[in-house]
């Protein structure tokens, strides 16, 4: 079992938002994380009664959720599986719920699951009574090695990924590598795109250690990373390497019914960035290689699947416009003679030469 302290406002100066000092939390990474829950709830949100349980359908009906005990009297909220579950009526759904149920401000909201349900649990969370304690069960590789890392929740608009959201970190994470063990293959290619970008911020041998030591070094990387930067002002952007064209691909295919996981798309997106920073000068043909093979080390595809292939790329361009990085221009995280930065002020013309190259192997 691998314990990772998430430490937050170390060394920072006073803030005026009355959250001065060091805060934090564990990331527990082992198999039979899970077994914990009811521990972790009772040390840290001590004047908790009852809980909300929120999760989706597909994890409420494996074996496994029957078991889970969170050590309180709960209700179990579950919405629908996948990436549409992020949405502002879910939000108003649950925290409805909530209030039904009569969960208070001391209470605690326990969000099991994957990805998607730690980030819409997580906000609910942050939102309901302007903030209840939250903690996450990571049950999928993604929620694992980054998604219930970090603070960041929230949920998805028709006009792009996580526009509406908060930073409200979880009391704790549990992270059972056991549960892994039944994902799907889609599932697990979900969270392998996350892991391929950690390569490039500065885990160049992570496929060489065993998985649990693969999921723990993760989670040590982007903690490290959110010590640092809690609220994404500075460093913390770095984490969203591949991230640009991965969340407006998944946006396009959201609205247009194409299947296309997160993981997925942040390898496109980890390939399209270096072929990005290669037409900018940045890196050389070796290192977009190296992205290539990367991505494949990981199992994952470096070219569009069917049903993306021929997507607008004014509609891309419009979408990776609207991300949180971009201060009314194309800003993109990309590789460099420094590592990993970030760069604003691209121009539209070298990211749609990109896109191009992404859609067209023969580009390159």
């Amino acid at each position: 079992m691998i314990t990772v302290p998430v430490v937050l406002g170390a060394g920072e100066a006073a803030r005026t938002d009355g959250e001065a000092g060091a805060r934090g939390y564990d990331v527990l990474v082992g198999d039979g994380a899970s077994a914990r829950l009811a521990d972790l709830v009772a040390r840290r949100v001590p004047s908790a009664r009852r809980a909300a349980v929120v999760t989706d359908e597909a994890v409420a009906a494996t074996p496994w959720f029957a078991r889970m005990d969170p050590g309180l009297p709960y209700e179990v909220h579950a919405v629908e599986a996948g990436e549409r579950a992020k949405t502002m009526a879910n939000v108003e759904s649950l925290c409805r719920a909530f209030a039904l149920s009569g969960l208070a401000r001391s209470d605690v909201v326990v969000a099991v699951g994957g990805g998607v349900v730690s980030d819409l649990g997580g906000f609910a969370a942050a939102v309901y009574h302007r903030g209840t304690p939250y903690c996450t069960v990571a049950t999928s590789l993604l929620g694992q090695v980054d998604a219930a890392i970090g603070g960041k929740t929230g949920v998805n608009l028709p006009e792009g990924k996580n526009l509406v959201g908060a930073f409200w970190q979880p009391t704790g994470v549990l992270c059972d590598t056991a549960l892994l063990e039944t994902l799907p293959r889609r599932e697990w290619a979900s969270g392998r795109g996350e892991m391929a970008k950690y390569t490039f911020l500065g885990e160049p041998e992570l496929l060489e250690l065993p998985f649990e030591a693969q999921v723990g070094r993760c989670v040590a990387r982007k903690a490290m990373v959110v010590a640092a930067d809690e609220r994404e002002t500075g460093t913390r952007v770095l984490l969203n390497y591949g991230h640009t064209l991965a969340h407006a691909l998944e946006a396009a295919a959201l609205r247009s019914g194409v299947d296309l996981r997160h993981g997925e798309a942040v390898a496109l997106g980890l390939v399209y960035a270096a072929g990005l920073a290669r037409r900018l000068g940045r890196i050389g043909d070796d290192r977009v290689a190296l992205h290539h093979e990367v991505v494949k080390r990981f199992g994952l595809s470096d070219r569009l699947p069917p049903g993306l292939e021929g997507m607008d790329p004014e509609e891309l361009l419009a979408y990776m416009a609207r991300d949180k990085k971009a201060t009314h221009d194309l800003s993109f995280v990309l590789d460099g003679p420094r590592g990993v930065e970030l760069v604003r002020g691209v121009a539209v013309k070298d990211a749609l030469g990109a896109l191009e190259e992404l859609e067209d192997p023969s580009c390159t």
